[in-house]
C-alpha cells in the first residue's frame, strides 16, 4: 500500500519562505476551504486565488516534478521571493519509508529510501532522470493516471474529452495492458539473444563443416610446408655458422679492452689540455692585473704632487685627495687579486706537473665502443640462433600426425536444436502478449474490464446519473440513455461532472485491485462544478463511505462552507499580504 504522510512546502506557488506542513494521513474527510484576506471577507470573490489548489500542485510536483496543469516549473516559484522554492513529500510503499526533497533555485532532487539518500548518476541541476525513473517504478502509476485517480482536478482535461488514442493509452494503463507490452519488450529483446546465439552456432557447425572438407587437403599441404622447413632449416644453419665464423676472427674482449684504455687515454689527454688551458689564462690575468697595477701606480705619484692623473694640471682641491684615497683602494684590491691569481697558477701548475704522462693512443678496430659491443651481442645472437635452431622441434610432424589419427570432426547439432525450440516458443510467447487476438489479452481485458464497468455502474447509481456507461471491448466508451446513443458532450455540466466523478473512482478501484491501494485523494472544486444538491450529497456520501469502509485520507476542495459540519477535518487555506497559510483543525 502507498500512504502519503506529510508534505512541506516552501515558497511554491503562493506558499511564502515561512514552511507549511500538511498532514495527508489523518484517515479522514478534510474539507479545504480558502478566505482571501487581501480581497476583504466581505467580496464575493475572497475564496479564490487563495492557493487551495497549491496543495494537489505541490504533491504532483514533488511525485513527478511537474505541476498538474501546464505550468512551467520556475513558475512554480513564489513570486515575490522568487527563489528557496522546496517541497517535501513523505510516504511509505510495502513498509519502507520514502522521502522526496524537489526544489528550485538552487535546483534541487534528493530521494529517501529508509532514511538513506539515493544518489543519482546522471544529475543535471536538480533534476535526475534516473531517480524519477526509480520513482516512477515504485508508484507504477504514470502522472495521467495520477491526475485521473488521485488528483482529481476541474483543470485536468476529461478522460471522455481527450481523443481516442489518448483514452487508448489510458485504459491499457489501468487494465495492465501495458504490462504486456513491457514484457513483450523484454521478450523481444531475449529474442534477438537467442537469434544471436542461433546465429553463432550456425558458423560453428558451418565452420566445423568447412574443416572436415579440408583436413585431407590440409594433411598434404602440411606435408608439403614440413619438406620446406627442412631445408630452410638446414640453408639457416649453414649461413649462421659462416657468419660465427666470420666475427670470431677479431678477438672482440681484446677490443674492448683497448676501447677502455683509449677512453682513458682521451681523458688524460684533455684533463692536460685543460689545465695548460687554465695556465695560459691565469698568465694572461695575472700580465692584465700587473699592467693595470702600474698604471695606477703612476697616477697616485701624480696625485700625490698634486697633479692631474689624466691631464697632468695642478690639483691642489679636496678632489685630489677623493680620486687618490679611490685609486689606493683600487691599488689594493689588485694587489691582492694578484695574490689570488698566483696561488691558482700554482695550484694549476702542481696539477699539471703530478697528472700521468701519456703514451702512445691505443689502437681500436671500431670507431666506438658500442660497436664493439654490438660485435660481442651479434656473434652471442648468432650463437644462440645456431643453438635454438638447430634444437627445433619439426613444427609440423605433431600437426601431421593429430590430423591423421583424429580425422573427421563430429558435429553436434543438440545446441542448435534446443536455441530453435527456445526461439519458437519465445515467438509463441510474443504473439500471445502483443496479437489483439491473443485469449491472454483479451482475458485479462475481458475480465479488468467486466470490473471497470461494474465499479463505473456502481458509482453512476449511487451520484445519481442516470445514463448507462460501459467500456467496450475495443476499449471504446459507450453512452447512452433510454436507448439512445449520446456524446460526453451532449450531456449537462452536472452530468458530465457526475460521470467525471464516477469514472476516476472506478479508475481507482480498478487500479488499486491490480496494483496497490494508496491512502490518499484530492477532489479539487469538482462537485462545486455544476452539481446539484442532490449531486453534492450523493458525492459526499460517497468520498465518506471511501474513508469509513476503506481508510482512505480525502481532501476536498470546495466553495461550499456549509459542507463543513459534514467532514471531520477542516482545512483553512487563508491568503493574507500575498502568502498562503494551511490551518489543519479537527472538526468537533
Amino acid at each position: 500500500m502507498i500512504r502519503l504522510k506529510n508534505i512541506t512546502l516552501k515558497n511554491f506557488l503562493s506558499v511564502g519562505n515561512v514552511t507549511q506542513a500538511i498532514t495527508l494521513e489523518s484517515g479522514n474527510l478534510t474539507l479545504v476551504l480558502g478566505e482571501n484576506l487581501d480581497l476583504g471577507g466581505n467580496d464575493a470573490g475572497s475564496r479564490n486565488g487563495v492557493g487551495k489548489t497549491t496543495l494537489a500542485n505541490a504533491i504532483s510536483y514533488a511525485l513527478y516534478g511537474q505541476a498538474l496543469s501546464n505550468i512551467r516549473k520556475d513558475n512554480l516559484i513564489n513570486r515575490t521571493n522568487e527563489k528557496g522554492m522546496l517541497v517535501t513529500l513523505e510516504f511509505e510503499s510495502r513498509g519502507v519509508e520514502y522521502r522526496i526533497e524537489r526544489g528550485r533555485k538552487p535546483n534541487t532532487m534528493k530521494f529517501f529510501v529508509g532514511g538513506q539518500e539515493q544518489k543519482p548518476t546522471d544529475d543535471a541541476q536538480g533534476d535526475s532522470r534516473e531517480t524519477q525513473q526509480e520513482i516512477d517504478r515504485l508508484l507504477n502509476m504514470s502522472h495521467d493516471m495520477f491526475r485521473h485517480v488521485v488528483a482529481l482536478n476541474t483543470y485536468t482535461e476529461p478522460f471522455l474529452s481527450l481523443r481516442a488514442n489518448d483514452q487508448r493509452i489510458i485504459i491499457e494503463q489501468l487494465l495492465g495492458i501495458t504490462l504486456l507490452s513491457e514484457k513483450a519488450d523484454q521478450l523481444k529483446d531475449l529474442n534477438r539473444n537467442v537469434k544471436d546465439m542461433i546465429t553463432q552456432e550456425e558458423f560453428r557447425i558451418r565452420t566445423q563443416q568447412e574443416f572436415n572438407q579440408k583436413i585431407n587437403n590440409q594433411i598434404a599441404s602440411l606435408k608439403l610446408k614440413q619438406s620446406v622447413w627442412r631445408k630452410k632449416r638446414d640453408t639457416d644453419l649453414a649461413t649462421l655458422q659462416a657468419d660465427i665464423d666470420s666475427l670470431k676472427l677479431l678477438n672482440i674482449d681484446v677490443e674492448i679492452l683497448n676501447h677502455g684504455l683509449k677512453s682513458q687515454w682521451i681523458r688524460d689527454r684533455d684533463y692536460r689540455l685543460e689545465l695548460e688551458k687554465a695556465l695560459k689564462a691565469l698568465a694572461i690575468s695575472i700580465k692584465t692585473e700587473t699592467d693595470r697595477a702600474d698604471r695606477l701606480t703612476i697616477q697616485i705619484t701624480k696625485l700625490l704632487e698634486h697633479r692631474c692623473p689624466e691631464c697632468d694640471q695642478a690639483l691642489h682641491n679636496s678632489k685630489n685627495q677623493e680620486l687618490r684615497d679611490e685609486k689606493t683602494t683600487a691599488l689594493a684590491e689588485i694587489r691582492e687579486h694578484l695574490v689570488s691569481l698566483g696561488t691558482d697558477m700554482i695550484a694549476v701548475q702542481n696539477e699539471l706537473d703530478t697528472s700521468p704522462v701519456l703514451g702512445p693512443e691505443p689502437t681500436v678496430f671500431y670507431d666506438s665502443l658500442e660497436a664493439a659491443y654490438d660485435h660481442r651481442n651479434q656473434l652471442s645472437n648468432l650463437q644462440t640462433q645456431y643453438l635454438s635452431r638447430s634444437q627445433e622441434t619439426d613444427p609440423y610432424q605433431e600437426q601431421i600426425d593429430e590430423l591423421e589419427q583424429t580425422g573427421l570432426t563430429d558435429i553436434d547439432y543438440t545446441q542448435i536444436n534446443e536455441f530453435k525450440r527456445l526461439l519458437d516458443h519465445q515467438e509463441f510467447l510474443l504473439k500471445i502478449l502483443t496479437s489483439k487476438d491473443s485469449f491472454v489479452r483479451k482475458r485479462i481485458i475481458d475480465q479488468n474490464l467486466s470490473y471497470l464497468n461494474q465499479r463505473l455502474s456502481y458509482y453512476l447509481d449511487r451520484i445519481g446519473l442516470p445514463h448507462t456507461v460501459s467500456f467496450q471491448n475495443d476499449l471504446s466508451v459507450s453512452i447512452t440513455e433510454l436507448g439512445r446513443d449520446l456524446d460526453f458532450d451532449n450531456l449537462s455540466r452536472g452530468e458530465r461532472n457526475r460521470l467525471i466523478l464516477s469514472l476516476s473512482w472506478a479508475f481507482r478501484d480498478v487500479w488499486e485491485s491490480l496494483y496497490q491501494p494508496i491512502n490518499f485523494m484530492i477532489v479539487d472544486e469538482l462537485i462545486d462544478s455544476g452539481l446539484d444538491t442532490i449531486g453534492v450529497e450523493n458525492s459526499l456520501a460517497i468520498l465518506k463511505s471511501m474513508v469509513r469502509d476503506r481508510k482512505k485520507t480525502i481532501f476536498l476542495i470546495s466553495h461550499r462552507e456549509e459542507l463543513s459540519a459534514r467532514v471531520g477535518n477542516i482545512l483553512s487555506v487563508v491568503k493574507e499580504n500575498g502568502f498562503t497559510t494551511f490551518n489543519q483543525q479537527e472538526n468537533n
